[in-house]
């Protein structure tokens, strides 16, 4: 028997040690649902039990159910039945999310009046990660719960009460659906339309592409209601059924996470309903909803990472080469230990972008319910803090798991050699499903241009002075200076750029950012060696290493080297003919 979530210490590590009540009492109003609901929790510790009693059953459920099929996904696919005019899940997906359901995990951040377990979002990124760890394709499915998210914070109470029920028993799934042919990271030039009609009925024309799970049963559409206003503040969100007016024009064959379908979809005069208020669909609620769609790919890009170390360590423990195995050479070692640290890396910056998003989220509800002037006003101050902490650890969230999910399942075929690259073993499917993390829902470099913001205004810097107000563990003083310098040479190079004429700060908006993780991950890792020697030892090698490079970083970003934009040309060449 398999389970995902008790053979994981770096998952209970966390929950252990994780400072719960705050977010807890603020999740639960104070636990007001008790008289309601008999599986609502008393008293914190009735909470986090239950959280544990989840995690269980999602890690069981990976272990024993989804893991054991996802080979068979991966090779059977989703697929386009053109003469039903609809899609087939491979039935591995189908079993998979019949489990799930029946568990009644499909509506696991939903409130309790809906049917949902109303989980914080911190624990549904552990299931998240957990999920994407047996079957990377699933967790395209199962992490669109961020759809019914959307609908709950924004929708009308007959919107909620029409959709979200069904959400929670798993009857349906849902697609946003966003991107069209001619606006990927641009949504702000989006032109499917949306216009009433005579009887004041909302309908939709037009084409979107690369939809995730477009044949859901629920679609989040975003749409131009404003035809003559472009940008960002003509478009308006609306929320439709599956119907006949809907055409699944293909679905992709793609790399990788076979068992997602990703489809072109057609709206022809579709009716739909607006959600919320015109004119706010980008700007405020996919704004919303892609913010927790990133923390979704970054716990998929997490459990994708997590399975392909497995599976080195497990092979470089038992391959016997020379008479030891080859996780005793040094070379292969090394690129273990690096594996493993990154991985965890992940795990500590994951959580903290989840838990500042909780936050932000709770006391937003807090600050709605307050009635006494002066903790409304103690609330909403807390509330921009987190939302201002939030902004910016959740790019970096996405783009720096992304990128360590791609690195450590490229090294852990290295790690197999000629083993890896065969389909006896996982690790060739796992790197397929991992290239994709970089890209969809906002591009590694799309996310380094948001994160730097938070470098340039300095959000980064004052959690930074949070963590050194604490006295260091024992026996890191020495680099806990260390991150203090980095730090100093940190906001020096800011101001340089910010100095610079024309888009400097954009040329070194990754260097900056890069050098800005690095120092977080420092102080993370000092607060985890407070509790584990392994994690002491983990937080010295992560500490020390970091420090080389990110000088190397500065010293480049305070170059003044221009020529990626002044001699691009050169550097580059010419385009060269189609052949």
């Amino acid at each position: 028997m398999a389970n995902f979530y008790t053979d994981n210490s770096d998952i209970v590590f966390h929950l252990d040690h994780m400072n719960l009540e705050p977010l807890v009492r603020l999740r639960e109003h104070d636990f007001a649902d008790a008289a309601t609901f008999d599986y609502a929790p008393a008293d914190t510790a009735d909470a986090v039990d239950s959280y544990r009693r989840v995690l269980d059953l999602v890690g069981q459920i990976a272990g024993d159910v989804i893991a054991p099929l996802s080979p068979e996904i991966d090779t059977v696919g989703s697929h386009l039945n053109a003469d039903e005019a609809c899609v087939h899940y491979a039935p591995g997906i189908v079993k998979s999310l019949k489990a799930l359901s029946q568990a009644d995990l499909m509506g696991a951040t939903l409130p309790r009046r809906f049917g949902g377990l109303n989980l914080p979002g911190i624990i549904y990124t552990m299931a998240t990660e957990i999920v994407s760890r047996a079957d990377a394709s699933l967790m395209n499915i199962f992490g669109l719960q961020g759809i019914a998210e959307t609908i709950n914070m924004f929708a009308s109470e007959e919107q909620k009460a029409s959709y979200l029920p069904r959400f929670a028993t798993g009857e349906v799934t849902g697609a946003m659906v966003l991107t069209e042919p001619d606006a990927g990271s641009d949504l702000q030039n989006i032109q499917l339309r949306a216009y009433q009609d005579e009887a004041g009925q909302w309908r939709l024309n037009g084409v979107k592409r690369f939809i995730t799970n477009g044949c859901g049963e629920v679609l989040l559409v975003l749409a131009r209601s404003e035809p003559d206003e472009t940008g960002g503040m003509g478009l308006s969100l609306y929320v439709t059924g599956r119907n006949d007016t809907i055409r699944i024009r293909r679905t992709e064959v793609k790399l990788g996470i076979h068992g997602s379908p990703t489809c072109e979809m057609q709206f022809n005069d579709t009716p739909a309903e607006l959600v919320g208020e015109r004119r706010r669909g980008l700007v405020t609620y996919v704004m919303a909803l892609m913010n927790g769609a990133r923390i979704g790919i970054a716990s998929q890009s997490l459990g994708i990472g997590e399975a392909a170390f497995r599976v080195a360590r497990n092979y470089a423990a038992t391959r016997i080469q020379f008479g030891r195995p080859i996780e005793r050479f040094p070379a292969v070692a090394e690129l273990l230990a690096d594996m493993k640290l990154a991985v965890e890396s992940g795990r500590a910056l994951l959580y903290e972008a989840t838990f500042s998003a909780d936050y932000e989220f709770a006391l937003e509800g807090a600050v709605g319910r307050e009635t006494d002037p002066a903790k409304r006003t103690e609330f909403n101050k807390e509330q921009k803090r987190y939302k201002r902490l939030a902004g910016f650890m959740t790019p970096v969230a996405k783009y720096w798991l992304s990128e360590m999910c791609n690195t450590v399942t490229y090294e852990a075929i290295s790690v197999l050699g000629g083993s890896g690259y065969m389909k006896d073993y996982p690790l060739e499917q796992l790197y397929r499903d991992a290239r994709i993390t970089s890209i969809y829902e906002g591009t590694s470099q799309l996310q380094v241009v948001a994160a730097v913001r938070g470098v340039t205004s300095g959000t980064a810097e004052k959690r930074f002075a949070e963590f050194d107000a604490r006295t260091p563990p024992e026996g890191f003083a020495d680099l806990a200076a260390e991150l203090k310098a980095l730090r100093a040479g940190l906001e020096k190079a800011v101001a340089y750029v910010k100095a610079q004429p024309g888009d400097y700060l954009d040329l070194n908006a990754r260097p900056l950012v890069d050098v800005t993780i690095d120092i977080y991950l420092g102080y993370l890792w000092m607060e985890m060696a407070r509790h584990s020697a392994a994690k002491a030892v983990g937080a010295k090698r992560i500490i020390s290493r970091a420090v080389p490079r990110c000088e190397q970083l500065l010293r480049q970003i305070m170059s003044g080297d221009r020529s990626t934009l002044d001699a691009f040309d050169m550097l580059v060449g010419p385009t060269f003919a189609e052949e």
